[in-house]
């Protein structure tokens, strides 16, 4: 692919996202799939050319559904490597899920896959299933829009976050592993040791991972003594000490919003007076961020695609994997207002902006002024979300608590003590109503995601909450958080942390449903 003039990337870049800011999209309603390929493209990044990976539908990076609109995908592997598709919020037929051989293998180079499943409304998104495509960019959104999106007077606007090396995957979980990822001190993870002679399984040979990379490590720090408010096991017993939380694996090249830095960023054209629905999607490999709406007055009203109660703020985290749709009331008179996403734990950021027609844009700085905190390390936000569709009030048939675990040195992370090839699988009956418990017993935040099933958060540290739908929830270090889901198709579903170098260093399990007697 050749290298993008600038004008030439401005278009593509316009292309590639514009259909989140149109008020609907209207794709085929009949029999004729979408066609949507993982191919090879192009970036501009700070004036340096990035061949990445990426998911082209009809209207650029990403899919946009109309309200019932079923999703019928043909989808065409145009890269020179096996792939596989996880449309992360959805909840397919098991076959259809995305995960490599379970059950499907990958889709070879040049071959083509149809899907066809009821959508989802809300806020979700697709990506590769195999981590170090996922770190390439193989990832876009995947919007379906409701009645309500299509009868409310507001403007959609997508923003989607990566993290981005100029390294290959490859370099950088081996730089993760021996402990040069970042700059700052060293915090050392806790937990259950790890059966270190395991293999990654089904996410190994085929996915191309060099586990054995996977060396001593230490990591930036945040002093938990220093965290005031820290809640739930933070106190117990005196287990923290002196430990310091460790928030970020790998400093990397630039963080993007809709594929651009702020040295470049998009910058949308709004109403004056209007309103805006801001639909968030962390694609990062393993970053947090928190969403800075500035001086525009916000509305926080879903996560995971999912709708909360509206919670009224300026700056809403979310981990990898998570979504949040934010509403903003903008002023009645012209400007522009920079939507930031700040990295935790560090001075990094990224965004776009929103400014009316022929608003003064200025240049902003990649670099804050001082560092973002680290994210919802007490469970403050999580706490507040109420949802508004809950689970339906039953008893629980089954309880299973999975402890969150592994070391910075050596670099493994694993659920229940083990990782995947050695996991023991969480299994249920198909209808039964389940409560797992993660149990956080690392210096490390996972975001843990479920696949095939939607489900409630129940449970801050041992206190009781009717929190939100969600499909990953982030669990803090030392920290422990329930949810409720009634079990669904009988199959292997997988369980997993979406911070991309643990799961590609073992932290993956199974989710087994079986038939209801």
């Amino acid at each position: 692919m050749n290298m993008l003039s600038r004008r030439g990337f401005l278009a593509a870049s316009a292309a590639a996202f514009g259909m989140a800011h149109m008020p609907r999209i209207a794709f085929a309603q009949g029999v004729v799939p979408i066609s949507l390929a993982a191919a090879k493209r192009t970036l501009d990044i700070d004036g340096r050319a990035a061949t990445v990976f990426g998911l082209a539908g009809p209207g650029g990076q990403g899919l946009v559904l109309d309200p019932g609109q079923r999703f019928r995908v043909d989808l065409t592997n145009d890269l020179d490597v096996g792939t596989i598709i996880h449309w992360h919020g959805q909840i397919a037929p098991n076959a259809q899920d995305g995960v490599p051989d379970l059950p499907m293998p990958l889709l070879a180079p040049g071959e083509t896959r149809s899907y066809d499943f009821e959508a989802r409304p809300g806020t979700h998104w697709m990506h590769s299933h195999v981590p170090i495509q996922e770190m390439r960019l193989l990832a876009a959104p995947l919007i379906v829009r409701s009645q309500d999106d299509l009868a409310a007077d507001r403007q959609d606007i997508v923003m989607f976050l990566h993290d981005f090396s100029f390294k290959s995957p490859e370099e950088v979980l081996a730089e993760i592993g021996a402990g040069h990822g970042v700059g700052h001190g060293a915090g050392h993870g806790t937990g259950a040791q790890p059966d270190q002679g395991a293999p990654i399984g089904g996410m190994g040979a085929t996915q191309g991972m060099d586990h054995g990379a996977m060396g001593h490590g230490a990591m930036g720090g945040v002093p938990m003594g220093n965290m005031p408010g820290m809640g739930g096991m933070m106190g117990m017993g005196g287990q923290t000490g002196g430990m310091a939380m460790d928030l970020n694996d790998h400093d990397w090249d630039a963080y993007l919003a809709n594929d651009r830095t702020l040295s470049d960023p998009e910058v949308v054209q709004v109403e004056r007076g209007g309103r805006v629905r801001l639909r968030v999607i962390n694609a990062a490999a393993a970053t947090v961020f928190w969403i800075d709406t500035g001086l525009a007055q916000a509305r926080l009203v879903a996560v995971d695609g999912h709708p909360v109660q509206p919670l009224s703020g300026a700056r809403f985290g979310l981990a990898m994997g998570q979504r949040l749709d934010i509403e903003i009331d903008l002023p009645n008179e012209g400007g522009a207002w920079p939507i930031l996403a700040l990295r935790e734990g560090a001075r990094e950021r990224t965004g776009l902006i929103l400014a009316t027609q022929g608003a003064e844009v200025r240049r902003l700085d990649a670099l804050a002024e001082s560092e973002a905190p680290a994210f919802d390390t007490d469970l403050a936000q999580e706490a507040r979300l109420i949802a508004r569709d809950a689970l339906p009030d039953r008893p629980v048939d089954r309880r299973q608590m999975l402890m969150l675990g592994g070391t910075m040195q050596p670099y493994v992370w694993t659920i229940n003590g083990a990782v995947w090839g050695r996991h023991q699988p969480i299994t249920a009956r198909s209808g039964e109503r389940v409560v797992l418990s993660f149990h956080n017993m690392s210096m490390m935040a996972h975001p843990m995601h479920l696949h095939g099933h939607v489900f409630q958060v129940v449970g801050l540290n041992g206190r009781a909450v009717a929190g939100a739908m969600r499909d990953t929830v982030h669990v803090p270090p030392m920290s422990m958080v329930d949810i409720a889901l009634d079990a669904g198709e009988t199959a292997r579903w997988m369980l997993h942390c979406h911070h991309m170098p643990h799961l590609a260093s073992g932290m993956m399990t199974e989710f087994a449903v079986d038939a209801s007697a």
